[in-house]
């Protein structure tokens, strides 16, 4: 059948077919009204059918002195259109679920991650190119108490809907845990649990999940980071020197067994921390070892801004069509001046409250906040009080001057208060419910030497509502 085919496949709305420029006794016409093929004379029309839906239609003719189509070759033509129609359908529902996932992985990535003080961040992310679709890596940064930031990277092994519907669940869940101010460790294991949990079947069992979870305190000026399965982070001095952490690797989220465990260590002022996931460094052709040394020669030039750092990175390391998702998050971390914090040790002497209040009020007029002296004063009596009667030695109170002031108790217990109304014969419990009507948010993180109550007052000092 050597004739020529006129292609009339412009594909229409799945519910009306609305075809254009043939006229009332067409057999194309025929063709959408019956619904079947329709040979007349030396034209045969064939619609495009898939899955009870007309895609268009294809149109087969033939010139004199050829004759007309016969069963045959009509029958042959069916089956040539019907194989047409599921690969045409077929392309139709992946570029559906195509742009679908990538729309879901959009969404659910930070559009804008926060900007705590101690910290400047630049972040990129890049879908892998080709038929393999959107993956589910992403990225945060989490303002936590006392001024520390936590950090989080992860990547969720496959494409599609599924990894990035995944990759969502992943980033909450990493959200709420961190809100607990968990270790790095100890947040990796219960999402460890969370997420073998999650998995019902044997194919979700193949689904892996990694991540790096870190804290940075500008107080400290130190960093304790943990993984799990994710590949370590690169630490640039501010001379440009680049390193590669050894972290303990940890298995990846979902399969159990083996223990998560921390590592901390100090980092100097200016310095970078860059984040990312295996797509950036490592692909079919290229062995991870040659993608991680040209990291290191993109990270090491030193002066940049971090934005310039970023597009630098991502087009020196990354391929030209990359086969899977890349993210990379550069962190420039920043440490708080002595004048930003005040500390005291406190004898576990009710007697000593009033006295250790003074401080803190001296304190905050030293900083120009007399504005915000009442809460203070409050905050300060109510959570060292709560320490010494309650807590245990040693009991620490610490101001921290930030974007807001941070009044932090410390002491070698490990019970947390909890919040409840008091009833009008209740001679006390009303004390804690002050400090969380005037405070803008407040709670309890543990320590290995026992626990710390804090609590952010706005800078106007206004009681928030």
């Amino acid at each position: 059948m050597a004739e020529r085919v006129a292609d009339h496949d412009r594909p229409a709305a799945a519910t009306s077919p609305r075809p254009i420029g043939y006229s009332p006794d067409s057999p194309q016409l025929r063709c959408l009204a019956h619904g079947h093929s329709v040979a007349c004379d030396q034209v045969a029309v064939v619609p495009l059918r898939a899955r009870g839906t007309t895609l268009g239609l294809a149109t087969f003719e033939r010139f004199p002195p050829r004759d007309a189509f016969d069963p045959e070759e009509i029958a042959l033509a069916e089956e040539l259109v019907s194989r047409t129609a599921v690969c045409v359908d077929n392309g139709r529902r992946y570029a559906r679920e195509h742009a679908i996932a990538l729309m879901l992985q959009h969404d659910l990535l930070p559009h804008r991650l926060a900007q705590p003080a101690a910290v400047e961040v630049a972040h990129r992310y890049l879908p892998a190119a080709g038929p393999v679709g959107v993956g589910g890596d992403w990225y945060d940064v989490i303002p936590l108490s006392g001024a520390r930031v936590g950090l989080v990277v992860g990547d969720v092994a496959g494409h599609g809907m599924r990894a990035a519907a995944t990759m969502g669940r992943m980033r909450t869940t990493v959200a709420a845990l961190a809100a607990m101010d968990l270790a790095p460790d100890e947040l990796l294991a219960r999402l460890d649990d969370l997420v073998a949990q999650s998995l019902g079947s044997e194919d979700d069992r193949a689904v892996g999940v990694t991540c790096l979870y870190a804290i940075y305190d500008p107080v400290e000026r130190h960093c304790v980071m943990a993984r799990a399965g994710h590949l370590p982070p690169a630490v640039v001095a501010p001379d440009g020197r680049v390193e590669i952490l050894d972290l303990p690797a940890g298995p990846p989220l979902g399969l159990g067994g083996l223990p998560f465990e921390s590592v901390g260590f100090d980092l100097l002022e200016d310095s970078l921390l860059a984040l990312f996931t295996d797509g950036l460094v490592e692909a079919r052709d290229r062995d991870i070892d040659v993608g991680l040394n040209e990291l290191r020669d993109a990270l090491s030039v030193p002066g940049r801004q971090l934005e310039e750092t970023c597009d630098s990175v991502m087009s020196a390391v990354l391929p030209k069509s990359p086969e899977d998702d890349a993210a990379l998050l550069l962190v420039r971390v920043h440490a708080l001046s002595d004048d930003q914090v005040a500390s005291w040790d406190l004898p576990a002497d009710p007697a000593e409250v009033a006295r250790f209040r003074s401080l803190a009020v001296q304190k905050l007029a030293e900083w120009g906040y007399n504005e915000a002296v009442f809460v203070i004063e409050l905050v300060v009596s109510e959570l060292v009080t709560n320490a010494i009667r309650y807590g245990g030695a040693p009991v620490r109170l610490r101001l921290i001057r930030d974007r807001g002031l941070i009044c932090e108790v410390s002491d070698g217990g490990h019970t947390s208060p909890h919040l409840r109304r008091a009833a009008q014969e209740d001679e006390g419990g009303r004390g804690l419910f002050l400090v969380a009507q005037l405070t803008e948010r407040w709670g309890t993180r543990y320590t290995p030497h026992g626990k710390t109550i804090w609590a952010e007052v706005p800078l106007d000092a206004r009681p928030c509502s």
